[in-house]
């Protein structure tokens, strides 16, 4: 971890933060997860009513136009981002107005923050987001210390060194608590019971076994004092939310400027530089101004609007994709043949109702949509799904012709059997009610014959028993795996 104690300053006037949690959950449960909702205050996100809730839901004077998101979208993504009600297909969106006040302590530091709004969108497949609003408003702040509230608030399993150490004070008893029972305990208890948990995997991104990380992906919009310089360094540092040290000394995580130069023309979209950036990387996407913030007014609500629906469908994107992936590893070929048929279903449903390459008809969403798929890596993501595609269709092709040569060998030595009898496997002594006593004196033919009838039996029960078995086994592990609700 590089220290550098010569790091340029950038002060700091307002922060808005989106702190964004993938988790999978219990569709068997929405409904009742639903009702908990809306018992706890949240209400159903409509379009149409966007403006309702201006000023409470993302900050004073900023406000979502229903109008703009509508338009900002191809017609194809509009209705299924936005459904008009929970029964339709979609992302169904509940959310709900905080507005408290708490503090973080960090070593000898306490970081004060706005929990503003929370949003829990329920996605397609049994993939769900806990969306955060968290503000660090008028304050007179280094970038150094933004950053590291960031860098702890994000790391709800923190398992790495500089990511420990950040305790949640309550105000009501000055209680300190972890990041996890802050989010699962305070502010979103009803969620424990939805959330569904890999049985071979520990906490909460034991949830999503194939997920990379254990911390939430953050989207910021940070503020500095008007006309400050924002330098390379300063964006390379916002993007990878470098921020200080367990000893509290600032920090970046790079300092050759040429890799930040080369970084940086990978995941900066500078359209609008000096005055204002956007950077999207693997842990944030993040837009940073130094105009005055009473002129920024329109560009917040894109940032609380079009820009989060945009980012938040490629984070989907890369999620689903991720999940293919693992479910691809997971098969166990002797016996998983359902699985191998639902995950094929899952793939090619998921790729004709929700993937798309164009989804924005602005030139703005189509350059922002380019550099989310470049920074997911969706593209490669995606590349290897249809590599898996083409494999289990091919492994699916493989066991229907074994099963259909089994099938084949078999009709086949009992068509010659037949044949040879003319079709005839009747032994005189079965039709008189002591017939099974000549048994001991029945000759090498009709012993065959017997043979023949009786497996000939055994395997039609067998072939019913088995049909209908493996029916109903299909029936259960559909209701057990639910992966293809959508």
């Amino acid at each position: 971890m590089p220290i550098l104690n010569n790091l340029e300053k950038l002060n700091m006037s307002r922060s808005h933060m989106t702190f964004l949690l993938p988790f999978s959950f219990d569709q068997k449960r929405k409904t009742e997860t639903i009702r908990s909702l809306e018992s706890s205050g949240y209400t159903y996100f409509r379009i149409d009513e966007a403006t309702m809730d201006e000023g409470a839901l993302y900050g004073h004077g900023i406000e979502v136009l229903g109008k703009e998101l509508e338009q900002y979208f191809y017609p194809y993504i509009e209705h299924k981002l936005f459904p008009s009600s929970p029964t339709l297909k979609g992302f169904h969106r509940y959310t709900a107005c905080i507005e408290k006040k708490h503090a973080m302590q960090l070593r000898e530091e306490l970081y004060d923050f706005f929990m503003r709004s929370i949003d829990i969108i329920f996605c397609p497949f049994g993939i769900a987001f806990l969306s955060l609003r968290v503000e660090m408003e008028d304050i007179s702040a280094d970038l150094s210390d933004v950053l590291d509230f960031i860098q702890h608030f994000r790391a709800i399993e923190p398992n790495l060194e500089e990511n420990k150490g950040a305790m949640i004070v309550m105000p009501e008893t000055g209680q300190t608590i972890s990041i996890q029972d802050y989010l699962f305990e305070q502010l979103c208890p009803f969620l424990k019971k939805s959330v569904l948990h890999e049985k071979k995997l520990d906490g909460h991104f034991g949830s999503l076994p194939y997920f990379e990380d254990e911390r939430m992906f953050v989207s910021t919009f940070l503020i500095t004092e008007t006309e400050e310089s924002i330098s390379e360094e300063h964006l390379f540092r916002i993007g990878n939310v470098n921020g200080k040290t367990p000893e509290g000394a600032p920090f970046i995580s790079a300092t050759n400027p040429e890799y930040i130069r080369r970084s940086l023309s990978e995941t900066l979209h500078d359209r609008w530089a000096p005055h204002l950036y956007m950077i999207a990387t693997d842990h944030s996407f993040s837009v940073v101004s130094n105009r005055p913030a009473n002129e920024l007014t329109n560009e917040l609500s894109q940032f609380m609007g079009t820009h989060y629906y945009n980012m938040l469908l490629h984070y989907f994107y890369k999620v689903m994709l991720l999940r293919f992936s693992f479910e691809y590893s997971e098969i166990e070929w002797k016996k998983d043949e359902f699985y191998v048929k639902s995950l094929i279903k899952l793939i090619n449903v998921f790729s004709s109702w929700y993937y798309f390459l164009e989804i924005s008809t602005r030139t703005e969403g189509k350059e922002l949509s380019a550099l989310f798929r470049r920074t997911f890596h969706i593209d490669a993501l995606f590349k290897e799904v249809n590599t898996t595609l083409s494999e289990l269709y091919k492994s699916q092709e493989n066991s229907q012709a074994t099963r259909v040569n089994t099938l084949l060998f078999i009709l086949t030595i009992f068509t010659v059997i037949s044949g040879i009898y003319g079709m005839n496997l009747v032994i005189p002594d079965w039709e008189a009610p002591s017939g099974w006593k000549e048994y001991s004196s029945y000759t090498v033919f009709e012993w065959i014959s017997l043979a023949t009838a009786v497996i000939g039996i055994g395997l039609s029960a067998y072939l019913i028993l088995s049909t209908f078995g493996r029916i109903f086994l299909q029936w259960l592990r559909k209701k057990k795996l639910n992966i293809h609700d959508e």
